[in-house]
């Protein structure tokens, strides 16, 4: 094997600084916004427009305490959790056992189901939204949580089926009909084969359709309404207000309350979700 030259030594290092400072660079653009979302929340519109990136003059957490009374921010939070854990366990629940059975289909209707699915990501959303509000209406699902609850999931499916139907093409065939030749079940195989192996696609799964149904605001706002005993956090943010105008502080505030279980969340889930990308480079 022949050396490097000095010449291509020097290339690697000024392509390794090059390299860092982007990567310094594009941290310094993440952080930047956060900080100053982080300091204006203890702060009142003056300190706000004045100061932007001054720390604030005290940590006063009034503005947690104006925003989560004003806006009613307990319950908006609770609703949005029983949204979303139910909406995910309602997705995982359809979508394993349609992935599985397509990953093991071998005929071309099982390419086609697959293609239906796919299909799904041609669909905006704003376009099912009439159709959707007259299905609620004519289920008397209309100003209900349950409803949402449905509907997720099947926004969630194309997503979800494509992630676990590639994931579980990955797992060999010889784990599975070892499986079955000990008298395993396909419910069996399912459970105690696959799934296991699955953990990594699992968790990605889990962690980007939760951060597209707490974050949901279009159809929560419309099929649940202003009910403040229903609503969802995204649907009570906007009404932070007062009578001068708008807290920025204060919306900045119970911003960043609704961003806290968004950031636990990927903090549980991040390392699967790199086990799966890894997992998925290397026997690509």
């Amino acid at each position: 094997m022949a050396k490097p030259t000095a010449g291509t030594r020097l290339r690697d290092r000024i392509g390794s600084i090059t390299g860092g400072a982007i990567a310094w660079v594009y941290a310094a653009l993440l952080i930047l916004p956060f900080y100053y979302f982080v300091v204006s929340s203890f702060k009142d519109n003056d300190g706000i427009f004045e100061s932007p990136l001054a720390l604030p003059a005290s940590w006063d957490l009034s503005n947690f305490t104006d925003a989560v009374r004003q806006a009613s921010l307990g319950p908006a939070i609770a609703n949005s959790a029983i949204t979303t854990v139910a909406a995910l366990v309602l997705t995982l629940v359809l979508a394993l056992p349609a992935s599985f059975a397509l990953a093991r289909a071998t005929g071309r209707a099982g390419r086609v189901v697959e293609a239906l699915f796919s299909l799904g990501f041609l669909i905006p959303s704003f376009a099912a939204l009439f159709p959707t509000f007259l299905l609620a209406a004519a289920m008397g699902l209309f100003h209900t949580r349950t409803f949402l609850v449905l509907l997720l999931p099947a926004t969630a499916m194309p997503l979800a089926v494509v992630i676990l139907t590639q994931f579980m093409r990955t797992i060999p065939r010889e784990l599975e009909e070892a499986a079955s030749m000990d008298g395993a079940s396909a419910w069996q195989v399912m459970r105690q084969v696959y799934l296991p192996i699955c953990i990594p696609g699992i968790a990605t799964v889990l962690l980007l359709n939760f951060l597209s149904f707490w974050n949901e605001y279009l159809y929560a706002l419309v099929l649940i309404g202003p009910d403040t005993a229903q609503r969802t956090i995204q649907v009570a943010l906007p009404t932070l207000k007062v009578d001068a105008g708008t807290d920025y502080g204060m919306l900045m505030a119970g911003t960043l309350v609704t961003l806290l279980p968004v950031y636990l969340v990927y903090t549980i889930l991040q390392r699967q979700m790199q086990k799966a990308l890894v997992s998925g480079a290397i026997k690509g």
